[in-house]
């Protein structure tokens, strides 16, 4: 069984003395556990509002959404919310530090949620996880103190800290120069491959977006599988009626 589901999934969104906006059309994307994924798309494409949609941050206008076999739609908001925050874990491009908290403060944070042994354990459980990733020598450092590859960590270390089931990167090395960018790939992949989770990672950089085992391009609101070359800079359509590559200029 899929840990997630979209099935005809559309979003449109109903603007005051105009057409209805038609942001995704008709998407169908099935997400395993241990999947990696990459979905890359020019600006406008619809890649944020999929990745809400995935993040359970906000629901189709119709189509279904399944999550580990419970359609979305028969959740309640707090029972959503409570899902979210047990089983999804987000990693953006800016970060979203909280400026006057720790490291450690930060990735405890998602902790003050959870129950039980996680939470009685909090401090303890974010130690152990900066230490993951490489930054148990950083623990009382400000956001404002810290490398941005150090802040990524710290991001990533947040995310994954209450052990999700799906990890959904945005854009998680548009901040970072090109090495720490990709080191930064590198330890999300191994740290997520460890707790058997799921990586989507939406991307311009067709370098990240090869480093997935499966690769979608979103245009004009419609996700089709691709294959990506990063060394050619080029997106092929994948499957029997793939057609010609096209150039990177599609994903920026």
């Amino acid at each position: 069984m899929e840990l997630l589901l979209l099935e005809g999934v559309t979003r449109t969104i109903e603007l005051p003395d105009a057409p209805p906006l038609t942001i995704l059309s008709g998407v169908d994307l099935a997400v395993d556990a241990g999947d990696r994924i990459s979905i890359v798309g020019r600006s406008g494409s619809g890649k944020s509002t999929l990745l809400n949609l995935l993040g359970l941050l906000d629901s189709p206008s119709s189509g279904r959404l399944v999550f580990d076999g419970q359609d979305v739609a028969s959740l309640s908001s707090g029972q959503r919310d409570r899902l979210r925050g047990r089983d999804v874990g987000f990693i953006f491009q800016q970060f979203n530090l909280l400026e006057g908290r720790t490291a450690l403060e930060n990735v405890m944070t998602p902790l003050l949620y959870a129950s039980g042994r996680q939470f009685w354990r909090r401090r303890e459980i974010a130690s152990a996880m900066l230490d993951r990733v490489g930054l148990s020598h950083r623990l009382t450092a400000m956001p404002h103190k810290l490398s941005g590859g150090e802040q990524q960590r710290v991001a990533i270390a947040r995310s994954l800290v209450r052990e999700p089931r799906v990890i959904l990167a945005d854009e998680p090395t548009g901040a970072l120069d090109v090495e720490t960018g990709g080191t930064v790939m590198q330890l999300l992949d191994e740290v997520a491959r460890s707790s058997g989770a799921a990586l989507v990672t939406i991307t311009h950089d067709l370098a990240i977006a090869e480093l997935a085992s499966r690769h979608f391009r979103l245009d004009h609101g419609v996700l089709t599988p691709v294959s990506v070359h990063a060394a050619e800079g080029l997106i092929a359509v994948s499957g029997p009626a793939a057609g010609p590559a096209t150039d990177a200029g599609e994903a920026s």
